[in-house]
């Protein structure tokens, strides 16, 4: 189940076909750091991965209001992305590090260890973030992690603890459960996220 989150597989397929005839192309094996290319006839042409470029259209606001509203979205998101991240990257650090362990005992050992280590880490950064951060953070935990906070927390500690956690997030208005939707209602979280990623905000 871990295993569904974002792993960074670099694979490339290449499909050349030129005139009517496809001719065979002969990937030169490069030792690391030097450019990649492929001989086409005579031709040696460099292999270039360029970098994804987002563009959007000027966002349009009806009124102050809606700016302010942006901007207070654009500074909560710089304020929470960098925790979701972390989040993804302890995952899977995590995760490799408990498949050396020999049982489950050792496992469930270093999970009370890890817990409390970033409890104590990470509490009174966490505690300074408004409401409002609070929830976007648990949404972009769900869009880093490709799974909600509550099946991380399920997955790590087990039911009980995910539920207490959940419940203790209700009291405040929130829900662990709560899913990334950036084709929807959180579209314009992602087009700001992708901004920021891209340090064009």
């Amino acid at each position: 189940m871990l295993r569904q989150g974002r792993y960074k597989i670099l694979i490339i397929f290449m499909l050349c076909m030129i005139g009517a005839k496809a001719q065979t192309l002969k990937i030169n094996t490069v030792p690391e750091g030097l450019q990649r290319a492929y001989l086409d006839g005579k031709d040696t042409v460099p292999v270039v991965n360029l970098r994804e470029i987002f563009i959007y259209p000027p966002v349009k606001f009806k009124n102050k209001r809606e700016q302010v509203k942006y901007n207070k979205l654009v500074r909560d998101v710089k304020r929470t992305l960098p925790y979701a991240k972390m989040v993804y990257e302890t995952l899977i650090e995590t995760y490799e590090y408990m498949e050396t362990l020999p049982d489950d005992k050792s496992r469930q050992a270093h999970l009370k260890r890890m817990e409390k280590e970033l409890f104590q880490e990470y509490k009174p950064e966490l505690k300074k973030l408004t409401f409002s951060q609070g929830k976007l953070l648990i949404k972009l935990i769900d869009r880093e992690c490709n799974q909600s906070s509550y099946n991380l927390l399920k997955a790590y500690l087990g039911s009980f603890r995910a539920g207490f956690w959940n419940i203790f997030a209700g009291m405040f208005g929130a829900s662990l459960k709560t899913e990334y939707d950036p084709k929807g209602k959180d579209a314009m979280t992602e087009r700001v996220v992708v901004l920021v990623e891209n340090g064009l905000i």
